[in-house]
């Protein structure tokens, strides 16, 4: 949980840039990548992680406009993280202050403090990014690493990655 905006937003900028730079490394061919038939596509990702960046914050009741997108092409999916990101950061530094963080809203049937729901807001990112990073393995593209070094960026150092 953040007890501080400036808390959040010291590892949000972080969180956003890496989600981004993977964006950025996404093609096209690549967004209909599937682990399975019946599971999301690497593309579904990257429009679930833009549509919840809109959602979960609006649910927090900060003003920003619900988004679903259905973008298909990377340069589109860049385009539109970029810009709702900058929406939320803008809305959270615009309308909440500290105290903020520790009250209450619903939040799909419970009541979670508001520092909470940004924690979660962190950790779903993360955790759609991972599922990503498989998906785009499987695509042949290159991965970058966010808590560490990916293996392509070990060989770049010369130093042979962990087993």
């Amino acid at each position: 949980m953040f007890h501080s905006i400036e808390e959040f937003l010291s590892i949000w900028h972080q969180e956003s840039e890496s989600t981004l730079k993977l964006f950025q490394l996404l093609t096209d061919a690549s967004l209909s990548q599937k682990v399975s038939e019946e599971g999301r596509s690497l593309g579904r990702l990257a429009n679930h992680l833009i549509e919840s960046l809109t959602e979960m914050p609006h649910k927090l009741g900060l003003p920003i406009e619900e988004e679903q997108p259905a973008l298909e092409t990377t340069a589109e999916l860049v385009a539109a993280y970029q810009r709702v990101n900058a929406q939320f950061i803008d809305a959270l530094e615009s309308n909440w202050n500290d105290d903020d963080l520790e009250r209450e809203t619903n939040m799909y049937g419970e009541q979670w403090k508001n520092g909470h729901t940004l924690f979660v807001i962190v950790v779903h990112q993360s955790h759609h990014r991972g599922q990503m990073t498989v998906l785009m393995r499987q695509a042949g593209l290159k991965v970058i690493g966010v808590y560490g070094p990916s293996k392509e960026e070990w060989e770049e150092m010369n130093i042979p990655a962990m087993a």
